[in-house]
């Protein structure tokens, strides 16, 4: 398969912020939420998963959503690839936050993927994990976010279809609804 290897960095930036923003307003999340975000940068190249990693997509992604994230007081976790069992790369105040247990691992272009590697190198005092409970996320190119959601994960509808030629599929979650004919349920689904 040829790889392809022209993008516009601008308009990933500006697809990865307005995306962002459109998930914020419609999960309602707060400030010390987690957002989960799996990227394929192959994908957003046209190029199957796993088949042309690219940095500087990666890093054009990075720069529209961590901004967005970061002026809402939102944690942002980055997923690695199959390679690293899709552990994550956050903030160590996140993780100590959340009661994550950190692992020993760096991820790399070619073991991790180009996101989490950017993130590593872009963070503060970036630790690994192997599981959150992401309050809401974004799969660009089909890295199946699912296993780092909370319980309830509910479908995200955005204007944003795609992040250059990769698919987006986001989700915000909701509480649980339990109990039975008695139960009643008030305020929001949001917590």
């Amino acid at each position: 398969m040829d790889q392809k290897s022209t993008f516009d960095a601008a308009a990933i930036r500006e697809a990865g912020a307005g995306a962002a923003r459109e998930l914020l307003a419609e999960a309602r999340l707060k400030a010390g939420d987690l957002f989960v975000v799996g990227c394929s940068s192959s994908e957003m190249l046209g190029n199957r998963i796993g088949k042309g990693s690219s940095l500087e997509a990666a890093e054009a992604l990075f720069e529209g959503i961590y901004p967005v994230l970061r002026e809402n007081g939102i944690y942002l976790a980055a997923q690695c690839c199959e390679h690293l069992n899709r552990a994550l790369i956050l903030e160590e105040e996140a993780a100590e936050k959340y009661g994550y247990e950190i692992v020993n691992v760096c991820p790399w272009e070619h073991g991790g993927g180009s996101f989490a590697t950017t993130a590593f190198r872009r963070f503060s005092s970036p630790v690994a994990v192997e599981h959150v409970r992401a309050h809401a996320g974004m799969d660009i190119g089909d890295t199946l976010i699912g296993m780092h959601l909370r319980d309830v994960a509910v479908p995200v509808r955005l204007s944003i279809k795609k992040i250059g030629e990769a698919n987006l599929v986001c989700a915000r979650t909701r509480p649980k609804f339990i109990g039975g004919e008695r139960a009643r349920y008030g305020g929001t689904d949001r917590r």
